[in-house]
């Protein structure tokens, strides 16, 4: 029973399922290595000026109203100037109206037509071996208002103060601005400072700019750093956006994805267009409307570097397990007639080489990239489990099976890292072909074994002594 094919399978597939150990251990130094490379870039990307979000600009006027108080005050004798009594000496008052300009929530007035450009040159800051895309964007903004619309939300006694109005642009981080921010429209400049933590109004820059129903249409340069990704809010009644970048691996997302774009190897242009209608702003309101704007309205572009191999060592050391079992199945199945079968030691060892070849892989591709560091580890691999098979497991011929075995099975593991996409795939596929060759392979095999005395095997099974009999 013990020396039966059945459990010489269970035992295998027992130490099998013993791998799940080194897996785990090595997807936490896996994940502990990813997580400082995190913690790099958000650093290099704070100082760098980080991730970059612009919404606005964003007209705000200030709104009084006029409010009339019933009041009541002693009566003053105009003589005396003595408080009036009567005759139980009670204090006599008079009533009178007070009318008073109290401030009121004011008018957040968005563009009408709300036009930018957006340009991005990008370059690589690296701390030890941890590489981070940055860039510097140039953005050109032009814009106008339809300042005739700031009335339609005011009550009958409100009144707006043009001369008070400002024009404020959000920023994520005013560190990330760089060279001059110029404001004009026409001939006329504008002075910008920085939006003050009192005003409670994000963090930006602002600008007072009298009365604007005299002006015509604002234009707005701006340069800035940033890291990570780039976005803008569409805040226009019509919104276009153009971007251009010598980036070759942009990943867009947010609320809306780019009408046409264009991707190379040198770089990428993208064009964005959003009516009023597919947005969800206000075009003049009471309440601030920036947060909705910077939740529900964006167009963002991520700075991706391509190839992470952090998650693909992840993902190898997850599927690692599948990859284990076909080796453990195909030694056993190699040396099914052997006079001496491969010792459960063996199939540990040779789990365990499986296992460190995701650290192996990890510590090359910080070096030299996820594609060299594989071909190193996986030959690496392969070619020590080749010899261990000639040498130590005595496969003899058989040997050259296992190592086509051996580079198939890295082959396809490579084909699910580089595609996220066909990973389900090519992994259901492998184990499905490898049980259906071991079902057909092991058609015949006589799974309870016959029962035997001696050694060489794992277990020993011996015959019970027969009983003695008593001399006469």
């Amino acid at each position: 029973m013990f020396r039966s094919a059945g459990m010489r399978f269970i035992i295998v597939g027992a130490l099998a399922l013993m791998m799940f150990i080194p897996l785990n251990l090595v997807s936490e130094i896996v994940q502990e290595r990813s997580r400082y490379s995190d913690q790099t870039i958000a650093d290099i990307s704070r100082e760098w000026g980080g991730a970059q979000l612009i919404s606005g600009p964003l007209l705000v006027i200030p709104v009084t109203e006029e409010v009339t108080y019933k009041r009541k005050r002693e009566a003053i004798d105009a003589v005396t100037g003595r408080s009036l009594r009567d005759d139980k000496n009670n204090l006599i008052y008079e009533h009178y109206e007070e009318t008073v300009t109290e401030d009121r929530a004011p008018v957040y007035l968005y563009p009408e037509r709300f036009e930018m450009d957006v340009a991005t040159q990008t370059q690589t800051r690296a701390r030890g071996v941890f590489e981070v895309p940055v860039f510097t964007a140039d953005v050109g903004l032009d814009f106008n208002f339809d300042t005739e619309i700031a009335s339609d939300v005011l009550s009958e006694k409100q009144t707006l103060i043009w001369s008070e109005a400002e024009l404020r642009v959000l920023l994520n981080s005013n560190r990330a601005l760089r060279g001059e921010a110029i404001l004009e429209t026409g001939t006329q400049g504008f002075d910008l400072e920085p939006i003050p933590a009192s005003k409670g109004a994000g963090t930006g820059v602002f600008s007072r700019t009298s009365d604007p129903r005299k002006l015509g249409d604002f234009s707005l340069r701006l340069s800035m750093n940033g890291a990570q990704h780039f976005g803008v809010a569409a805040v226009g009644r019509t919104t276009k956006v153009t971007m251009n970048s010598d980036w070759p691996d942009p990943s867009f997302f947010g609320d809306f994805l780019p009408d046409a774009r264009d991707v190379a190897a040198d770089g990428f242009s993208a064009t964005w267009t959003v009516p009023h209608l597919a947005r969800s702003l206000p075009q003049v309101t009471r309440e601030n409307p920036d947060g909705t704007a910077r939740s529900q309205a964006t167009m963002m572009v991520r700075y991706l570097t391509p190839n992470d191999f952090y998650q693909k060592a992840w993902r190898s050391a997850r599927y690692g397990i599948l990859f284990i079992s076909l080796t453990f199945l195909t030694i056993l199945l190699l040396d099914r007639g052997a006079k001496k079968p491969a010792h459960p030691v063996q199939y540990l060892m040779v789990g365990l080489a499986q296992s460190v070849f995701v650290l192996l892989m990890l510590a090359y591709a910080e070096q030299i990239g996820f594609g060299a560091a594989y071909l190193v580890a996986a030959g690496a691999t392969i070619g020590l489990l080749t010899v261990f098979g000639a040498t130590a497991l005595k496969l003899g011929k058989k040997t050259g099976l296992l190592a086509g075995v051996l580079v198939t099975v890295y082959a396809v593991l490579y084909l699910i890292l580089r595609s996220a996409d066909f990973a389900l795939l090519a992994g259901a596929t492998l184990a499905f072909v490898a049980l259906a060759l071991t079902m057909w392979l092991t058609r015949n095999e006589e799974w309870q074994g016959p029962e035997r005395t001696g050694g060489g095997r794992w277990f020993k099974r011996t015959s019970p002594a027969a009983p003695s009999v008593p001399a006469e």
